[in-house]
């Protein structure tokens, strides 16, 4: 299971890549913006071939799981604090069905304490970030966690080995595509790598 998170800022010929990382195989891409507004995430998804759509999670703007046909929500830490303690209420008007559900978490203690089945768990940082440098890797060990945990956090085809040995059940990738020369070939390689092992 890769997932790839989208850069926070737009990069030069950014949709174009995309749609050719979803033609070399992506199945999960998590589009996080924090600086776009209502109608710039529509736009964003509105250039973006629509036999893709069904692979995308959004972070913001949850309601518009009811407008395209995407494959579900993320909860940052702070939202999920927020908003997961009475979840009835939170996805009343929302179309969920078929949909994942999914959160980030930064201590281990949060996530095997939160009582909501999300489909999966973001945990990070792993490793060093690529994306935002200063962020240092915590080594998380989740071998004995029975949740479906995605390691975050400078992974990169160099250390899936590792990411392996410690329990994870996918990885969650941004530098290592974005910032790439050649996003597309990353991505086949990182997934060439990924198919040794249980992700």
């Amino acid at each position: 299971m890769i997932i790839l998170i989208s850069p926070e800022e737009d990069i030069f010929n950014e949709i174009q890549i995309l749609n050719q990382l979803f033609e070399a195989g992506l199945e999960f891409y998590h589009l996080r913006k924090p600086n776009k507004t209502y109608n710039e995430y529509c736009s964003y998804l509105d250039n973006i071939n629509p036999m893709y759509h069904n692979r995308i999670v959004i972070h913001r703007f949850h309601n518009l799981i009811n407008e395209y046909n995407l494959k579900g929500i993320h909860f940052k830490e702070q939202q999920r604090k927020e908003y997961i303690h009475n979840p009835g209420k939170y996805f009343k008007n929302l179309d969920m069905f078929g949909k994942t559900i999914s959160s980030s978490f930064h201590e281990i203690d949060d996530l095997v304490s939160c009582d909501f089945e999300f489909d999966y768990h973001f945990l990070s940082p792993v490793f060093e970030s690529i994306s935002k440098k200063g962020y240092k890797g915590r080594g998380f060990n989740v071998t004995p966690i029975d949740k479906l945990i995605i390691g975050m956090g400078g992974i990169s085809e160099t250390n899936i080995a590792k990411v392996s040995e410690l329990g994870y059940r996918g990885i969650g990738v941004l530098g290592s595509i974005w910032n790439s020369s050649n996003p597309k070939q990353s991505f086949i390689n990182l997934k060439t790598k990924c198919s040794s092992y249980r992700f």
